[in-house]
C-alpha cells in the first residue's frame, strides 16, 4: 500500500519550526546586544579569556558537518543509499567532536571557577558576569540542538539502512538537513559574538 505524503505541507511545517528557533535565538542575539552595549569593555575583557582556537575548530567541524550532511541528501536523490549512510555517520561523528571539544572547553572554565553563580563571578565586574551567563545559556542551548540533530540524524542513518529512506521518499532526510543547516548558521552567529569580539 502506497503511503501519500504532503511534500509541501511537511516542508511548510519545518520551516515554520525553524521559524520559531530562530526567533529563539534572536531574542537572546538582542539580549546580547543590549548588554554588550552597556558593558562593552567587561563584554571585551572577558571574550578574550575564551579558548579561540577550540572554537575555531569547532566552527570548521561544524561547517564540515554541514557540508557533509548536504552532500547526504543529494547522494539520497540519487538513491546512493551506502554513500548516504557513510556521510551520515560522518555527520553525526563530527558533532560529536564538536560537543567533545565544547564539553573540554567548558571544563577549563568550570576549573578556574568560571560558570554562573561562581563566587569569582559574582565578586567580579558585573559585566564579566552577564557575558559569561550569556555565554553558557546560549552555547548551552546550542549544543543541546546540536544533541537532537545527532539524534535525528542518527533516526535518518538507521531509516535509511531499513530502506525506509529512499529517493522517492526523503521528507524526513530533507527536513533534517535544513535542521542541521540551522544548527550550523546559530553558530556562524555565535563564534564571532564571543570568541571574535574586539
Amino acid at each position: 500500500m502506497s503511503v501519500h505524503t504532503d511534500h509541501k505541507g511537511v516542508q511548510f511545517g519545518m520551516w515554520l519550526f525553524l521559524y520559531t528557533e530562530i526567533m529563539l535565538f534572536g531574542g537572546l542575539f538582542v539580549i546580547y546586544a543590549t548588554y554588550y552595549y552597556q558593558y562593552t569593555n567587561d563584554f571585551i575583557a572577558a571574550g578574550k579569556e575564551l579558548e579561540l582556537v577550540m572554537g575555531t575548530v569547532n566552527t570548521a567541524v561544524l561547517l564540515t558537518s554541514s557540508l557533509t550532511a548536504a552532500i547526504a541528501i543529494e547522494a539520497m536523490r540519487k538513491d546512493a543509499r551506502k554513500l548516504v549512510i557513510g556521510l551520515l555517520g560522518v555527520t553525526i561523528l563530527l558533532a560529536l567532536t564538536f560537543l567533545c571539544i565544547k564539553y573540554v572547553e567548558w571544563g577549563h572554565k568550570f576549573a578556574h571557577e568560571i560558570f554562573p553563580g561562581s563566587e569569582k563571578l559574582a565578586s567580579g565586574p558585573h559585566g564579566v558576569t552577564m557575558f559569561y551567563g550569556l555565554y553558557f545559556t546560549m552555547t548551552g542551548l546550542h549544543a543541546l540542538h546540536v544533541i537532537i540533530g545527532i539524534l535525528v540524524l542518527g533516526v535518518c542513518l538507521a531509516f535509511t539502512a531499513r530502506g525506509k529512506i529512499h529517493g522517492g521518499r526523503m521528507d524526513i532526510l530533507e527536513n533534517s538537513g535544513l535542521y542541521w543547516h540551522l544548527v550550523d548558521i546559530i553558530w556562524i552567529f555565535l563564534f564571532p559574538l564571543f570568541y571574535l569580539i574586539l
